[in-house]
């Protein structure tokens, strides 16, 4: 216990350092922190978009397949008849 008392002292004592940090470090901060920001975004994007695009896959899927099937069925209707009355 009297370790820590002692250290927890010694590191509200000391001196401040008087460094010169430079603005290049905040802005290697400010950089990641964007990277990170865009990184999340996306990722939630790309997890909020997955049902959507697969849901719209469905809804052309099943347009598709109505047109399709609406094209056969009017060519069975145009279907010239087989008569050899000539």
């Amino acid at each position: 216990m009297f370790r820590i008392v002692l250290l927890a002292l010694a590191l509200l004592i000391s001196a401040p350092a008087m460094a010169y940090i430079g603005p290049g470090a905040g802005i290697s901060v400010l950089g990641s922190l964007l990277g990170i920001l865009a990184t999340i975004v996306v990722a939630i994007g790309a997890i909020v978009m997955w049902p959507l695009r697969k849901m719209l896959k469905k809804r052309r899927q099943a347009a598709a397949d109505n047109a399709q099937a609406g094209e056969e069925a009017g060519a069975e209707a145009v279907k010239p008849a087989d008569n050899d009355t000539a």
